[in-house]
């Protein structure tokens, strides 16, 4: 029994890890091409990423003792990769973290507009949400974790309260709206939006290495993952007419504010501010966190190493992304797309594919366990991962190569 609810944890911890603020943007940016072709996109993305993610059991499976990602790379693929991956990391984190900075400030001063009839501008209700919340993260990991529980439970009532009230007004009309030509979208963002495999060594851990229950956790997780986008993206879709979504995506407003501002009861209205605020907070807590972690490994602080307790490693974290949020204000989606399209899918996607090739066909390392589908599988995965960054690169550079909305 004791063993069974380690793996419900570890899959509990996985879906955590995933279902955050970017849940938000889902429907918005999924919803330009319509229920159907998000459904294949979805599952796609679940597999892509599911497999990855046991890639890197095979891999975490050649060492002895805990390690992380970044000395996976640089077993295999030199300390220029580690390089590269540590670079990687820090942009992946400070893209999250402007993306869930600028909608904090966009929730605050509508929260405060509505409430109070104070206008704001976006970058003060940003600046306060830092200000206010940031002290946690200078005050470490306990402070972070006890009121991170508090806020799951919080979303995931809020969640179930605005799927309930939101499912009467869904309609079919919405629902049968298609754009398969906007299908690749989406992408970018529903990779980053199953991207737990920082979760995964850790995980190795707290399972002591047993390959069967870290699968079954992994497999479990993302799969209750799967389950919540798919129950989401059908309400809010259906909820949502197609006008209001594409002029949505055009605004960076996300699907809790459409929602909000689409069925017009006060139930709804503040259950999906509700949801927002807690789903914002969860997210920026958990990155913010996690890169005054990476900075102070990093840095290699003798007298603080150990500790994310530090003004210095807070502000590394913080005050970059800060300022970046005040100068460019609505850029959501693309600091989502940018941490999905580039740094999650050469993290999460090319690098556990190309080390497991290495490890396998080059060194010839024994492993205890080896993902099925040989070569054929690490095709796939090398072949869509550099099909979503060659997708996200044309999106950024302007290359008009793919449909847009």
């Amino acid at each position: 029994m004791k063993e069974a609810n380690k793996v419900i944890g570890g899959s509990l911890l996985i879906a955590g890890s995933c279902i955050g603020a970017g849940m938000l943007a889902l429907p918005i940016l999924t919803g330009v091409a319509g229920l159907r072709p998000t459904l294949v996109m979805l599952g796609l993305a679940w597999l892509f990423m599911t497999t990855t993610a046991l890639l890197l059991i095979e891999v975490n499976g050649w060492f002895k003792k805990e390690v992380n990602l970044l000395t996976m790379v640089e077993h295999t693929l030199g300390k220029w990769g580690r390089r590269f991956s540590w670079a990687l990391y820090l942009l992946l984190f400070y893209a999250l973290l402007v993306a869930y900075m600028v909608l904090s400030g966009n929730h605050a001063s509508h929260f405060l507009l509505h409430v109070f009839g104070l206008n704001i501008p976006d970058w003060v209700g940003t600046f306060f949400f830092v200000l206010v919340f940031g002290w946690l993260i200078y005050l470490g990991t306990r402070p972070v974790d006890l009121v991170n529980r508090v806020l799951m439970f919080g979303k995931i009532g809020a969640f179930a309260i605005l799927v309930a009230f939101s499912a009467g007004y869904v309609k079919q009309v919405n629902l049968e709206v298609s754009h398969a030509s906007l299908v690749f979208v989406a992408m970018p963002i529903l990779v980053i939006s199953f991207g737990f495999h920082n979760m995964i060594p850790p995980l190795h851990a707290y399972l002591k290495g047993d390959t069967k229950r870290i699968k079954m956790a992994i497999i479990g997780g993302s799969l209750l993952t799967l389950g919540i986008y798919l129950i989401w993206e059908v309400v809010a879709i259906g909820v949502l007419p197609e006008g209001v979504i594409l002029s949505s995506h055009a605004s960076d407003i996300d699907a809790a504010q459409a929602i909000q501002t689409t069925i017009q009861r006060p139930i709804i209205g503040t259950t999906a501010g509700i949801l927002a605020f807690f789903a914002i907070l969860t997210s920026f807590l958990a990155q913010s966190l996690s890169l005054a972690r990476f900075w102070a490994d990093g840095l290699s602080s003798k007298s603080n190493k150990a500790s994310v307790s530090n003004f210095w490693f807070c502000g590394l974290a913080l005050l970059p992304p800060l300022g970046f949020t005040i100068l460019f204000p609505n850029v959501f989606f693309s600091a989502l797309n940018f941490a999905g399209g580039f740094c999650a899918v050469i993290l999460f996607g090319l690098f556990p594919a190309l080390m497991v090739w290495i490890g396998r066909y080059k060194k010839n390392i024994k492993a205890p366990y080896r993902l099925i589908g040989g070569r054929k599988t690490l095709c796939f995965v090398l072949l869509f991962a550099s099909f979503v960054l060659f997708y996200q690169l044309t999106i950024t550079f302007g290359w008009d190569l793919f449909p847009h909305a």
